[in-house]
């Protein structure tokens, strides 16, 4: 289809998580055209998994939608240095399968660390679904999505500005919630209708 030429990125706001960019580019045709570019921090989220097979959430207020959210626990990826990359320069575009689940990979370590500080849970086994882009059309942030199980006891660990209620549903009730808009987090959606899908085709266990 031809290829984009990226100019110039220009910075125009910075704020507490996120920075606002200008992209200037080439189209294939040579038109310059001009995109807003919002560069955020990666993350991971896990869908836990206990052994009667109910499906926790968190319940935690975001002032984005000025109301409570259920999610699966989540938080940022880049706090960890990602020493299982030889080559530094690597982009999550780049990874593989199974960077994702090696136990040294930053998505890896941010999916475990928020599965026990928001729930008091430790995973011992994750199996990774798939990574998602929050708006491709306008954000770099990328959500590497796991689903979490065998549980081991751990201990919470909550920001100070988290007010986390836990939900524990059936995989039919929190399918019910999001049918009905009481789920409507993308990643928790995909998570969940990926361990339906896994379940219902006997690949997880």
């Amino acid at each position: 289809m031809g290829k984009y030429e990226l100019l110039k990125r220009d910075i125009k706001y910075k704020a507490h998580r996120v920075k606002v960019y200008e992209d200037t580019l080439v189209r294939p045709d040579g038109k310059k055209v001009y995109y807003d570019f919002v560069e955020n921090r990666n993350g991971s989220g896990v869908l836990l998994v206990d052994k009667d097979e109910n499906l926790l959430f968190v319940k935690q207020y975001r002032n984005s939608i000025n109301a409570y959210d259920i999610e699966i626990p989540a938080g940022c990826a880049e706090d960890f240095d990602d020493n299982s990359i030889e080559d530094k320069n690597k982009t999550v575009d780049d990874y593989k399968q199974e960077d994702y689940l090696n136990p040294d990979n930053s998505f890896y370590k941010c999916a475990i660390r928020e599965a026990q500080e928001e729930t008091g849970l430790i995973p011992r086994k994750l199996h990774f679904v798939n990574y998602i882009i929050a708006a491709a059309g306008l954000f770099s942030e990328r959500t590497a999505v796991y689903i979490g199980m065998d549980l081991e006891e751990g201990s919470i660990n909550r920001d100070e500005d988290e007010f986390i209620e836990i939900i524990k549903l059936s995989p039919e009730a929190a399918m019910d919630y999001i049918s009905k808009g009481m789920i409507n987090d993308s990643k928790t959606i995909i998570a969940v209708q990926a361990y339906m899908l896994l379940r219902d085709e006997k690949n997880i266990n």
